[in-house]
């Protein structure tokens, strides 16, 4: 068949699941299969981003635990930056092996391998690079599991959630260090670092409740079984059903096609102006999320907030706590808007926004400095990462 009409038919599949999509007026929560796919995916799948977020919320907060600064000889400047870094440094070691085990193995695999070796270890240097080599390979597996089982209909909004599931495990280790970090005793740090194993337990315990990828299965040449994990979970057990023959149709075409792409060298990536230019703009991307102010708010709130004159350790928790809920709220509402708002736009809007409060986060840490009797900069400063959250939330929804 040529590649003129395998284009015309998945452009055929895609626009007949479209119109079936549009025809299904029934609610997701009126399915009982598809809801308890849901179910079982917040507390499985959805549950491993709930690992990252503990662990930045957790190392955030350890540092206004003053028995956990004495325990590690108050760790600054190129100590505590190789502490923060340890997990993306685990992170960039895991990704090269990260696309062969999820196609070989399947979604399920990774996500319950990455989460035994996240909830095996601690939380500081050489632990958080072991964690680092298993988060990526746990998130990968977790990410397309969800996309790939979620019904198309709420499939933005179900990654979104995926997403904003972080600051459900921030949430968590900001509660628990609140509590404990006026114990006389080291329990008052190490309780929360223990604690960091419930997230990944989680998904140990609902994974095997969760069927494999419908489209990895298909991969695999197991079509009848994915043929029957999309009539239960799509159609409700119909197998007459014309959307679960589409859909099915849709992912045998698609898979074709990439395999037909995958016999192109790499070095097409390069070829020509277009190529390259969509090359730049996927690194690019990558890059600034990761570089757009949202360290300093994950790893270093408690020093932000000393060097503005809050030095009280009970504040501190309690700001780094109240951020995180603001943060979950504002993660959720923008999961719901995706499938209403448009991508670029909402994206380019994400990157502006964070680029003018971080701005004037900047201006008021500097005004402060200078006048500590400054409150307008000193609250202006506080509540920048909050509204910086606001601009963020819906810039990395967009990108999923």
């Amino acid at each position: 068949m040529s590649a003129k009409h395998n284009n015309a038919g998945q452009v055929a599949a895609a626009s007949e699941v479209r119109r079936l999509l549009e025809e299904d007026k029934t609610p997701w929560f009126h399915k009982p299969n598809l809801r308890s796919l849901y179910l079982l995916l917040v507390s499985a799948a959805l549950g491993v981003e709930m690992t990252t977020g503990y662990d930045g919320s957790a190392l955030n907060a350890l540092q206004a635990v003053d028995l956990w600064n004495e325990h590690y000889d108050n760790p600054t400047g190129a100590t505590l930056g190789v502490i923060s870094a340890a997990l993306a440094i685990g992170t960039a070691a895991g990704v090269p092996i990260m696309p062969y085990l999820n196609g070989h193995f399947g979604r399920k695999f990774c996500v319950i391998a990455g989460s035994i070796v996240v909830a095996i270890v601690g939380i500081l240097i050489a632990s958080r690079i072991i964690m680092g080599l298993g988060s990526p390979v746990s998130l990968a597996g977790a990410a397309q599991l969800v996309v790939e089982l979620a019904y198309p209909k709420e499939r933005s909004t179900i990654i979104g959630f995926f997403q904003g599931t972080w600051f459900v495990g921030a949430i968590l280790a900001a509660g628990v260090t609140l509590g404990t970090y006026d114990w006389t005793n080291n329990w008052s740090w190490r309780l929360p670092t223990l604690f960091q194993i419930l997230p990944s337990l989680l998904t140990i315990i609902f994974i095997w409740f969760i069927p494999e990828s419908p489209r990895w299965l298909v991969a695999h040449d197991r079509h009848e079984e994915a043929l029957q994990i999309l009539i239960k979970y799509y159609a409700e057990g119909d197998e007459t059903s014309a959307f679960v023959a589409a859909e099915f149709y849709q992912i045998r075409e698609t898979l074709h096609k990439e395999k037909e792409a995958a016999k192109q060298p790499w070095k097409e990536l390069l070829t020509g102006k277009a190529n390259r230019h969509r090359v730049f703009v996927a690194i690019c991307v990558g890059f600034f999320t990761q570089w757009s102010g949202n360290g300093l708010i994950s790893y270093y709130l408690a020093k932000i907030l000393a060097l503005v004159g809050i030095t009280s350790r009970a504040t501190q928790n309690q700001i780094n706590l109240g951020l995180s809920c603001w943060n979950l709220v504002t993660a959720v509402c923008s999961s719901i808007a995706a499938s209403y708002l448009l991508r670029r736009r909402q994206l380019m809007a994400g990157y502006l926004s964070m680029t003018i409060l971080f701005a004037c986060y900047t201006a008021g840490s500097a005004v402060y400095a200078e006048d500590n009797e400054n409150k307008a900069a000193l609250w202006g400063t506080i509540r920048r990462p909050a509204a910086a959250r606001n601009a963020s939330a819906p810039r990395i929804a967009k990108l999923m």
